[in-house]
């Protein structure tokens, strides 16, 4: 077993025409995307050629692709193992657009693959590096919609217009979400040439927002993958269909794409998200639900204004000195007025309180069916005499 590292090093040389397009196929693509094409893919505002993988290879900017030091090893790998194979040497990217407006809150980046057999692949970026995108992922789970689901809608009108072929949409973390939003709230004829929509670990959407936006004209082509631990694509999500794919490490770490277990073509697939792990979720869920609007935004700009205050313009910054970021959010906490420490701590109160319910109530239900089932008897002892 491997990862799509891996994947790429084993059927790299498989054409697409040969070996069809595959879920794991879609989290390379959807991988791809966090790199830095600025100034190297065309815009999607400009009328230029698209450029291959080989041609950005030997670009002059080439080493800025892996600006994201995080995962500055592995993506240097993913396009090295891409460039190598004929399966994506001749891939074709064009329409790159990349946001980040602080006052808006807004990140948002895009760009579409032209596949070999003629669809386009278009890849939404999940959250990248920077503390404005951590601050739109919080902004989701009450506003709708937030500019980057807007800027989703009108960049997929845009290239459908521009490229008139078959359509998969993707994305890993939020990039999954905008794929779904995109999807439901483009044009009709565009909807039409969407094959499938790809969420890779991507958060959910409030249920109002599914019924409003009618999900269900799309809900057949959405293929939703989870690592075995999921947190963030498990928020809102209860009766949508999901997959679940193994990965060679723990907890919040498996949100990492490439954690995620691939063995030949295929993702190595389990049961479900552990079922710890989806107490906890359904409990966030049932938390943030109960929430008034005013009420968890509120609780999401003191979160922002206090990590600000760390003075970092990105997670990297944020973490290059952990301590002098920490100082400065616990001296951001002391100043917050007392009206508001006064509406976190009922906000924190309540998450809670409904997971003591929520205890309360499964240890119940497991006492009744254990009673049901007359497992709680005490076994007979036999006394010899």
């Amino acid at each position: 077993m491997g990862t799509i590292i891996d994947y790429l090093k084993e059927y790299g040389d498989c054409p697409l025409t040969e070996m069809g397009f595959n879920d794991v196929d879609s989290l390379v693509l959807c991988q791809l995307s966090y790199l830095k094409f600025d100034g190297i893919v065309p815009d999607v505002r400009e009328n230029k050629p698209a450029v291959t993988l080989e041609e950005i290879s030997h670009h002059a900017d080439y080493e800025k692709l892996f600006a994201d030091v995080r995962f500055e090893k592995e993506n240097r790998a993913l396009f090295e193992a891409m460039l190598s194979g004929r399966r994506y040497r001749k891939l074709r990217l064009n329409c790159y657009i990349n946001l980040v407006e602080k006052e808006w809150e807004t990140q948002f980046s895009a760009v579409t693959c032209i596949l070999g057999e003629g669809t386009i692949y278009i890849a939404f970026r999940g959250t990248d590096e920077t503390i404005v995108g951590w601050k739109e992922d919080f902004n989701m789970a009450f506003l709708d919609p937030v500019p980057g689901q807007s800027y989703a809608v009108k960049y997929l009108n845009m290239v459908a217009g521009k490229l008139h072929n078959p359509i998969i949409l993707g994305g890993h973390s939020k990039g999954g979400k905008l794929a779904v939003y995109s999807a439901m709230k483009c044009v009709p004829r565009v909807r039409e040439h969407i094959r499938k929509i790809y969420s890779m670990d991507g958060p959910g959407f409030r249920p109002e927002v599914l019924r409003n936006c009618r999900y269900d004209l799309i809900a057949d082509r959405v293929v939703k993958i989870l690592p075995h631990s999921s947190l963030i694509g498990m928020i809102f999500e209860r009766d949508i269909r999901y997959e679940v794919v193994e990965s060679n490490t723990f907890g919040l770490a498996q949100h990492d794409p490439y954690t995620w277990k691939v063995e030949g073509r295929h993702f190595v697939k389990v049961g479900d998200v552990y079922e710890r792990r989806k107490f906890m979720n359904d409990t966030l869920n049932e938390w943030i639900l109960s929430l008034d609007e005013e009420r968890l935004k509120a609780f999401v700009d003191t979160l922002y204004q206090v990590i600000s205050a760390a003075e970092a313009e990105n997670l990297i910054e944020f973490t290059a000195d952990w301590k002098k970021s920490m100082n400065r959010v616990v001296a951001a906490l002391r100043e917050v007025d007392e009206e508001t420490a006064r509406m976190l701590r009922e906000v924190v109160g309540a998450l809670f309180d409904i997971a003591r319910l929520r205890m309360k109530e499964e240890v119940e239900d497991k006492a009744a069916e254990l009673f049901k089932t007359g497992k709680h008897r005490p076994r007979r002892t036999e006394v010899k005499g």
